[in-house]
């Protein structure tokens, strides 16, 4: 379960009910509130507490795909809140917007439905979220990925294009893609993530807590 720490849980379970998000419980006492929301089978827990927790800034916290994209664009700017269009990418052919929750955090969401190209609304000067984009510029500048992408079109076709990011999941598979694809496995596939081939993975992060003499006796 996705857990936001928030400001005020109020104003956040305000803006995530547009995204059909509806309140089953909530608690708290003195310092502290939790408010449980729940939309068909995806759950969000807002916490809020006093002190207000210290997160790390993301470039992007939630994706949603959602059924209507016009409407929940316009739901959400008629409650206030400022909303972008990022384009038509192949994983949200019906196109793809970025906003941001009371807190900051960054929420983009896609419609998987595609619309006719006469029906685009194009934005001069869009800009597609950018995180995989600075993977791809480590991994370049890094060197070292295979020469094409090994991910592949929906229909098992071989992808021309350079493999240009990693990614892996949480039981160990790993593979390399292009820009595209690699954007369509990690919005689709369960607990896949972007990796990386440095050296500040579990292993060394483990071993710098080893004692002395076993670090020398490893050496």
């Amino acid at each position: 379960m996705p857990v936001l720490y928030v400001a005020d849980a109020d104003a956040a379970r305000r803006f995530y009910e547009v995204f059909g998000y509806s309140e089953q419980r909530s608690g708290g006492d003195g310092e502290s509130r939790w408010s449980y929301l729940q939309c068909g089978e995806l759950t969000l827990l807002l916490a809020a507490v006093t002190p207000r927790l210290v997160t790390v800034e993301l470039p992007l916290l939630i994706y949603f795909y959602v059924d209507d994209l016009t409407a929940t664009l316009q739901r959400l700017t008629a409650a206030g809140y400022a909303v972008e269009r990022v384009g038509y990418p192949e994983h949200a052919p019906g196109g793809e917007c970025r906003t941001a929750d009371p807190d900051g955090n960054v929420v983009v969401f896609g419609q998987r439905r595609a619309v006719p190209e006469q029906a685009r609304v194009e934005q001069p000067g869009e800009a597609r979220f950018s995180l995989i984009r600075q993977a791809a510029e480590a991994v370049h500048r890094r060197g070292g990925a295979p020469a094409r992408c090994q991910i592949g079109g929906p229909r098992g076709e071989p992808c021309p294009e350079p493999a240009e990011v990693k990614l892996a999941d949480s039981w160990g598979d790993t593979v390399w893609g292009c820009m595209t694809h690699a954007d369509e496995a990690l919005l689709n596939a369960r607990c896949a993530f972007l990796a990386t081939e440095d050296g500040t993975g579990l292993g060394p992060f483990l071993q710098a807590r080893q004692p002395q003499s076993e670090r020398a006796a490893q050496g």
